[in-house]
């Protein structure tokens, strides 16, 4: 380049700029505009240095000049930094030291960011580590001028040394810097505001299958295009750089600088231009719209790069270790070494991938181990999408394959696999609607899509192993939260839920809840969903932001608490909305949920469950209730599903749920109390039914026990002793009594000693012992005074006992409600006090919340409520009892 007659280098400069900006305004050609640029530069730089050479023809010899990095392949964008190598021979250092600080001090006097090195050749034969980026600007190496002999000794044996001898170490590195910068962002591509240089599936990644694909052959490109160009199946990897390449120029444009992120305004500007699209010029678009471009665009580069990498044995995002799971023989798929491969043909003799039952099971294998779909998978299922759509069945059979894929502990991650490949949409075409779709607040930082699956994989956190990296202060949060989540019956139901709960944002920008509810009803329709199952799913959809609401008034406002409780009505519901509000908080940017907000959740939940407990005794259940506008009976939802599991004996089912309060209707299926009625017609047999179910221990649940009989004195005090005497610790446990009186008695357990995970025969031994005690054929105290007691461990977080009584939550009930230390033998300290002053539990809810145990006892003395002196007595009783307890 040379400047006109009495003109300035930097003034021609900045004249030729002007004309490449006119032409990629004009033409939209990102690449070409690089390109245009790149030649520019390197011109100004070899007029420079060629100044220098005629000053001293010796900088003729044992000098050369090379563009590396971006420069190196031919991209500078308009405002990209000039990475620029002197390649200087041993013994011309001195010599040339000089003039290489004058080429330089001119580029920058020209307005150009330089960033420029001096190396011998020798020197660039062998991978520094720790400098690795020095090592990937030289696979983009591009001679400009100088010595040929001395480029040729450097790209012929260091160059080519270095990709022999450290190709394998420097595609680790590579692979170790992608996976860290994917990590700021969140391992995904489906930001509000992206980085379209940065971001997962942006221009670095490009670069990164550029030497990945340089490494592997041996050969390196001079820029994207040509590499790309050079594969005949690259065709849309060629159009996605395109289009991104264009949108870099249009940000620099617009920023004046080296700015990549695409903001809402630069969104609003590109859509209005029509950058990258087709036809320059011809109108605007919406700019939802063009940004739904965007991420089709950088999920092909995305994946072009995944494949690319897992050819290289390399991992490129994250790290994840795959759980091993048996796959059957006949599953039509196989997983290997973390990779998961759909057969060619199935038992039927079909490709397995036409199949929807064997690919939504490949799914599920996905969501269970963390597997990743192998390349010829993926374009197999992506192909066979129109003959998936013909075989795919509706109703319960599809619910349950897809319940089997939303309970895996990796289910986000299957998800994400499912969306990508139109799988999901198959299932749920109400989820195209949020496809990458951008809500612009200033709250969210991911696509609508996207935070539902970061809202699933928060959900699933939960119950993951302690993260040694979190944040102390909200991993303890994150464990108290897991603790709910174990309690729920169905998480399927949450789940489901949480995938359609912002499916409206696609059609309404106000009130999206509502909408969101009307397509999960014709998915629940599709699904042939049972109407209890549904009703739950639809209501948590309706009310999934009103925990959210409730957080911004006061809550420790009784008024805002009772408000609250008629919102939610259950525990299940109270449960389910809590566990969702953490996660859809959480789902919103890594810091959205602090402590402060994950407290205040949790105050709100445990006032809110204390209000609904307040409430139990008063509610009972009628299985006929007279309503509707022509009179008549109606019954309820989930009692008629009760009655349809009992055909011929309805009358008797009635009459087994008449009087129950209603939470042991709304906290349990309704297979479990007809599990609790064919007990009750075995009373002849044995008047104490029971049921046990063992918790593994390694996998965090606990075990199980429920009792029904026919309510009499020391029933609940005697279970709580025969666990307390087998050394059990009670976690939460509740009892409930009909009009008829019978009483359903459950506690959950751990097994402090391990006595019944290590010893199994022991567990039959078990159940006789805990129903002769209860029963009172064995004596309790004799089974105690045997039990060696355990040295107790000092508590992490004392709780001072609070004992409360409350004559206005029952109307013929006096509500008691202990708060104290859990340590074994509370619940049996508690429950032998209340039996021995002759008090009967009409209702009991024990739960424990960390180290705090939470026990509320609705009583009654003769069938009344207990005296102002009968309290007072209790009271002391009480004090005295746990204190002896816990000595």
């Amino acid at each position: 380049m040379n400047p006109k007659p009495g003109g300035s280098a930097r003034g021609v400069y900045e004249e030729r700029l002007a004309e490449i900006r006119g032409n990629f305004e004009s033409s939209g050609d990102g690449l070409q505009a690089a390109a245009a640029r790149s030649a520019l530069v390197g011109g100004l730089v070899m007029q420079f240095w060629e100044e220098q050479v005629a000053a001293n023809p010796k900088l003729g010899k044992g000098v050369a000049v090379c563009a590396i990095g971006g420069f190196g392949r031919g991209q500078l964008f308009p405002y990209s930094d000039v990475d620029l190598m002197f390649s200087v021979e041993k013994g011309s250092e001195k010599l040339a030291k000089e003039p290489i600080r004058s080429v330089s001090q001119s580029l920058w006097d020209c307005g150009l960011q330089v960033s420029f090195v001096t190396r011998p050749p020798g020197e660039c034969e062998r991978l520094d580590v720790a400098n690795p980026e020095f090592a990937l600007a030289l696979l983009d190496l591009r001679w400009l001028g100088g010595d040929q002999d001395v480029f040729a000794r450097l790209k012929e044996k260091c160059v080519a040394k270095l990709r022999s001898c450290d190709g394998k170490a420097i595609g680790v590195e590579l692979a170790k810097l992608t996976s860290e910068r994917h990590a700021k962002f969140g391992d995904t591509l489906f930001h509000l505001e992206p980085n379209i240089k940065d971001c997962p599936g942006g221009l670095r990644d490009a670069n990164v299958r550029q030497w990945l694909v340089g490494l592997r052959t041996g050969k390196n490109s001079q820029n994207v295009g040509n590499a790309v160009a050079s594969s005949p199946s690259s065709e849309e990897f060629q159009e996605a750089v395109a289009f991104l390449a264009a949108v870099r120029c249009f940000l620099h444009y617009r920023h004046e600088c080296d700015d990549n992120t695409l903001d809402w305004q630069a969104q609003d500007g590109a859509a209005k231009h029509r950058i990258g699209l087709p036809g320059p010029g011809h109108g605007s678009v919406d700019a939802a719209y063009w940004m739904r471009v965007y991420f089709r665009h950088a999920r092909v580069i995305e994946k072009c790069l995944l494949r690319e990498a897992e050819s290289a044995g390399l991992e490129v995002e994250t790290p994840s270790v795959a759980r091993k799971i048996r796959v059957p023989e006949e599953a039509g798929f196989q997983i290997k070494a973390g990779v998961l491969d759909l057969r060619e043909t199935s038992s039927g003799g079909v490709d397995a991938a036409y199949e929807p039952e064997i690919v939504l099971a490949a799914f599920r294998a996905m969501a269970e181990s963390g597997a990743r779909l192998s390349q010829s998978s993926e374009e197999r299922i992506a192909n066979a999408i129109p003959r998936l759509s013909s075989n795919l069945e509706e109703g319960p059979g599809l619910w349950r394959q897809l319940s089997a894929i939303l309970v895996g502990q990796r289910a986000g991650h299957a998800l994400r696999a499912m969306h990508a490949l139109g799988v999901l949409e198959l299932i749920l075409p109400e989820f195209h609607g949020i496809d990458a779709l951008v809500i612009r607040d200033a709250y969210h930082r991911y696509t609508v899509d996207e935070h539902t699956f970061v809202l699933i994989d928060t959900l699933h956190g939960l119950s993951a192993d302690p993260k040694k990296d979190a944040r102390k202060e909200v991993e303890e949060w994150r464990v108290k939260f897991g603790a709910i989540l174990a309690e729920l019956q169905n998480p399927g139901l949450l789940y489901l839920a949480a995938v359609l709960h912002d499916t409206g944002k696609g059609r309404v920008s106000e009130n999206h809840a509502a909408e969101s509810a009307r397509l999960a009803q014709s998915v629940l329709s599709r699904l042939e969903m049972d109407a209890y199952d549904g009703g739950v799913v639809m209501r948590l959809i309706e009310t999934h932001l009103e925990m959210s609401a409730a957080m911004r008034r006061d809550i420790f406002d009784a008024e805002t608490v009772r408000a609250f409780v008629g919102k939610v009505q259950t525990h299940e519901s109270l449960r389910m909305l809590t566990l969702f509000t953490y996660a859809d908080i959480a789902a919103v940017h890594p810091d959205a949920l602090t402590p402060w907000k994950a407290e205040n959740l949790w105050r709100l939940y445990i006032a809110t469950a204390n209000q609904l407990d307040r409430n139990v005794d008063e509610v009972r259940v009628h299985t006929r209730v007279s309503g509707g506008a022509l009179g008549g009976w109606r019954k309820d939802e989930k009692i008629t599903r009760v009655l349809s599991l009992v055909p011929g004996r309805e009358a008797a089912m009635e009459q087994f749920l008449e009087g129950f309060p209603e939470r042991y209707v709304s906290t349990r299926s309704a297979e479990t109390m007809r599990q609790h009625f064919e007990m009750t017609q075995h009373f002849a047999d044995d008047s104490f039914q029971m049921t046990f179910q063992h918790g593994d221990t390694r996998s965090g649940s606990v075990s199980e026990i429920t009792l029904v009989t026919q309510d009499r004195p020391r029933l609940f005090a005697g279970m709580a002793a025969a666990l307390a005497a087998w050394g059990m610790n009670v976690v939460t446990a509740d009892a409930f009594a009909n009009q008829a009186g019978v009483v359903v008695d459950t506690f959950r357990f751990t097994d402090t000693f391990k006595t019944l995970e290590l010893n199994e025969s022991e567990r039959g031994r078990f159940l006789s012992s805990v129903r002769d005690l209860v029963a009172g054929r064995a004596s309790v105290e004799k089974l105690l005074s045997g039990r060696r007691r355990a040295k107790r461990r000092p508590p992490l977080v004392p709780v001072e006992t609070r004992i409360e009584f409350d004559e206005t939550a029952s109307s013929h009930s006096t509500l008691l409600q202990v708060i104290a230390q859990d340590i074994p033998g509370l619940l049996r300290a508690i429950s032998a006090t209340l039996s021995e002053r002759g008090h009967n539990v009409e209702v009991a809810l024990v739960d424990t919340e960390g180290e705090t145990a939470i026990d509320v006892f609705y009583l009654t003395t003769g069938g009344k409520r207990l005296t102002v002196e009968q309290e007072k007595e209790l009271h002391q009783g009480l004090i005295e009892a746990i204190e002896a307890n816990s000595r």
